[in-house]
């Protein structure tokens, strides 16, 4: 099993366009994700932040900058994985990259989910990052699977 790599894949029977715009659009995003209003737009270099409003962790900036954009197969975007510690600057760490897939099928579209780059993470917070992103992710799976055929 690998500590670097989290990866989290669905089918949803919806069209890649759906998908594609609950990704890569900032209000449909925020509705999803459980972030509130995001200001800016999801293009290369974008640097985004929102409150978090997933219950206990409201007090909680979510921070990313865009990595890539290729409409309708590809995003991705970098961020401090699990910096809940509003005592801690996480400025200097390496970030993760987060990638999300779109892969159209005969059943709808495939969503695969990857954030990698946690061998960076400074080792006294690597594993708690780590489990916690990686019950976060499949947890982020099926928020989107709700919203996308709600």
């Amino acid at each position: 099993m690998s500590t670097d790599r989290i990866e989290k894949s669905i089918l949803l029977r919806v069209s890649r366009s759906r998908v594609w715009h609950a990704v890569s659009t900032a209000q449909e995003f925020a509705a999803w994700f459980g972030v509130g209003e995001i200001d800016g737009e999801f293009v290369p270099g974008a640097s985004l932040s929102a409150r978090i409003t997933h219950p206990g962790y409201e007090h909680l900036t979510w921070n990313v900058t865009i990595d890539q954009v290729k409409p309708e197969s590809f995003l991705s975007f970098r961020w401090h994985p699990y910096a809940v510690d509003p005592t801690v600057d996480y400025s200097d760490e390496p970030t993760t990259l987060v990638e999300f897939l779109l892969e159209e099928t005969v059943e709808g579209t495939r969503l695969t989910v990857v954030e990698s780059g946690f061998d960076s993470i400074p080792l006294a917070r690597r594993a708690e990052a780590f489990g916690m992103n990686e019950r976060g992710w499949s947890e982020q799976i099926k928020n989107i699977a709700r919203y996308v055929t709600s």
